[in-house]
């Protein structure tokens, strides 16, 4: 009787787990659903983001002006801004190889989010969030540690198009003597 039982258990629970399931479809479980305002991009966006802080530690600048677009546009917290590829890469070129000694990124963080629906000013489409910390020494021979913020937006071709750091340029202009 037992076995019997067990058998009779055993296969309602094959049976039960083998069946089809029927769910009737109700019409909204069809109707598309929109994306959410903002999610979160593809990681290879952050590996940009390691790289471009390696090529500027390095000094290698056509590495890390290679993934910026001909019309892109650099601004800072201060209002300052440079406008286009060329006028970025003499710029950063310059302070890169003329004023900055050596610089060390630390403890990066990078944040890729996707806007599919700007809430403020900031256009749609992927962003990469960067949060880093310099050790940089000058040519003058003076030091500056700070933590830096950068947003960084790629156009459909995956290049920056826009870039806005936030950094307190106050010990700066005070290590270079300005």
């Amino acid at each position: 009787m037992k076995k019997l039982l067990l058998f009779a258990f055993v296969s309602a629970v094959i049976f039960a787990c083998t069946s089809p399931q029927t769910e009737e479809k109700k019409p909204e479980d069809t109707a598309p659903v929109a994306p959410p305002p903002v999610e979160f991009a593809d990681q290879k966006y952050m590996e940009v983001g390691k790289k471009m802080l390696n090529a500027f530690q390095s000094g290698n600048m056509d590495a890390w002006m290679a993934v910026y677009a001909d019309n892109a546009v650099y601004q800072w917290n201060n209002g300052d801004s440079l406008a286009n590829k060329a006028a970025i890469d003499e710029h950063w070129r310059k302070r890169r190889l003329e004023t900055v000694d050596t610089i060390i990124f630390s403890n990066a963080i990078f944040l890729p989010v996707k806007v599919n629906q700007p809430q403020t000013v900031e256009a749609p489409g992927v962003w990469l969030l960067t949060w880093y910390q310099i050790d940089v020494t000058y040519h003058t021979g003076k030091k500056v540690v700070q933590w830096i913020h950068t947003d960084y937006h790629f156009d459909a071709a995956d290049k920056i198009d826009r870039a806005i750091q936030y950094v307190d340029m106050a010990p700066i202009k005070a290590a270079l003597g300005k």
